[in-house]
């Protein structure tokens, strides 16, 4: 009976985020091991089809970046990164765009399995990811992209007509060459174009430290000008510096809430949105606090 009981509290902890984030936009930046290992992926879709179905109207943005270096070096090629972005030659580029269509449609094939409709594109179809070279430090790093424009078009009609879109990070310039786009840039450009209630972005970390060395130094929320000045005093660095800007900027841009979270714990995203407690660390406006 006890635990009949904790399963009947547990729904009904959930009831009031429910009521909350029904037929509201949320995204999910989906990369990182939880990419990578068949159990975690199943996990996440899952997650994703009951966000779905309790009626809130998820959007995937995923990356694929440790499978297209497995490819690159297969071909006999290197991976070279500039601050944190991959230099993308035109090899490079037909690696991408073949390592990211097959992920796509793996994720959509899961979610119709769940019985969500589901409909993969990249930034390519509907000119829904426009973009022009991005520039690191001013050095040319080959077909990598910087968003300049996020047009709704078609992920509005996919939501409108009861599909989850799963966007690969492809973009097309004004000549209609593509371009290699960092997924954490994709998933804050879409958040904000399509007024997201919450984006979250799925990490192989806990969460934000004011102390990588020290596990409890966790950040649980985090205020703009908390992170702020975490930045300006230096804490932060590596491969979180800019994905913490980049969550700073999607706040600034309108998003509520952007999350970090684990993606290699377990059903993390159900602990985020329908527990009191949730996990990771919660990005969010002073005022919102």
């Amino acid at each position: 009976m006890s635990s009949s009981m904790e399963r009947a509290q547990t729904l009904i902890e959930a009831l009031p985020y429910i009521q909350k984030f029904n037929n509201k936009k949320v995204v999910v930046k989906y990369g990182g091991s939880a990419i990578l290992d068949p159990e975690l992926q199943l996990n996440v879709i899952k997650d994703v089809a009951l966000l779905k179905l309790v009626g809130m109207q998820p959007i995937i943005v995923h990356g694929g970046g440790k499978e297209i270096s497995k490819w690159v070096g297969l071909l006999g090629h290197e991976s070279r990164f500039v601050e944190g972005l991959r230099v993308t030659d035109e090899v490079t580029m037909e690696v991408a765009e073949m390592v990211l269509n097959k992920v796509n449609k793996n994720l959509v094939q899961m979610l119709e399995k769940l019985g969500v409709k589901a409909a993969g594109i990249c930034g390519k179809d509907g000119h829904t990811l426009n973009v022009e070279k991005k520039l690191a430090n001013g050095q040319d790093i080959g077909f990598v992209g910087n968003i300049t424009e996020v047009n709704t078009d078609l992920i509005d009609t996919l939501i409108e007509n009861d599909f989850v879109p799963v966007i690969a990070p492809i973009g097309m310039d004004a000549e209609y060459q593509a371009y290699n786009i960092n997924a954490d840039d994709a998933a804050c450009a879409v958040a904000r174009a399509v007024g997201a209630e919450k984006l979250v972005f799925l990490t192989d970390i806990e969460g934000v430290y004011k102390d990588p060395a020290n596990k409890d130094t966790l950040i649980s929320v985090l205020t703009l000008p908390q992170a702020d000045e975490l930045i300006a005093d230096g804490f932060i660095g590596g491969g979180m510096l800019p994905k913490l800007k980049n969550c700073i900027d999607a706040v600034r841009n309108g998003v509520s809430r952007v999350h970090i979270l684990d993606g290699r714990m377990e059903h993390c995203l159900l602990l985020e949105f329908f527990t009191n407690k949730g996990i990771g660390t919660a990005i969010v406006n002073d005022e919102t606090v």
